[in-house]
Parts: C-alpha cells; structure tokens; sequence
C-alpha cells in the first residue's frame, strides 16, 4: 500500500464537507489488523477499533498553500504495538461520521514496535508537505 488519499475524503474535500484549516483534524496509528482500503473506506467506523493503537489530539499549526495540506509535527502516546501505518481524519466526535482523509504506510521507521512510548510524526518538508490535492 502507498501513501494515498481515500476517495471519500476526497470527494469531501471538494464538496466542502471537509475544510483542513477549520475541522478537527487527527492521526492515528494502526497495527496489521487493518487493511486500508481506501476506495471504500469512508469512516473512522471502517477501522477496527483493536487496530488503533493511538490517536494524536487535533492538529496545530495547519495551512493549505497552493493547494499543500501541512501541519505542525505530531506526537502520539502512549503507543503499544507494531505500528503499520497512519490515518488522517477529520474528528466529528463520532466515529461514524468522521472522515478518513489519507492513509500512510510507506514510512520511513515503520512497521515500528513500541510498549507504551511515543511516536513522533514528522510531516516531509518538501514540496508536497503531508498531501497535496
């Protein structure tokens, strides 16, 4: 699996249902027990809630120049488990309407097996920063 945007989250992008810089936006980390599938995954409900080993507090520090989601780094504890991968949502406080966004798995240092630490996120400071629409 690549690093993609899920097609709902996609589409809820340009319908205005999802705004990067006024939504709650979060991060979780998953283990093996979820297979992203981004072309009919459409909410946190989709993701088993055994695989979520962690979930970051809203993110800070957000801009959307030219069209380039980027944050603020992100840390995430406590995490215990091998972590396979990331999911960007948006947080409505319910599960079966907060959208996912983009998932990521290939990551440099992952799969990572932590026992209760933190696991800090470090969004790419290149030209496409987290995703680019």
């Amino acid at each position: 699996m690549a690093n993609v945007l899920y097609d709902f989250g996609r589409q809820s992008f340009l319908e205005g249902t999802v705004s990067w810089n006024s939504n709650n936006i979060k991060v979780l980390v998953f283990d093996a027990t979820y297979t992203p599938a981004p072309t009919t995954d459409q909410h946190l409900s989709d993701i088993p809630g055994g695989a979520i080993l962690g979930t970051s507090a809203n993110l800070g520090g957000k801009t959307t120049t030219a069209g380039v989601a980027d944050a603020n780094d992100v840390s995430i504890s406590p995490v215990t488990g091998t972590v396979q991968g990331f999911v960007i949502y948006q947080d409505t406080g319910v599960a079966g309407t907060s959208i996912l966004i983009a998932v990521e798995t290939t990551v440099t240092g992952l799969p990572a097996t932590l026992a209760g630490g933190a696991l800090t996120i470090t969004w790419d400071n290149g030209a496409s920063k987290i995703f680019k629409l």
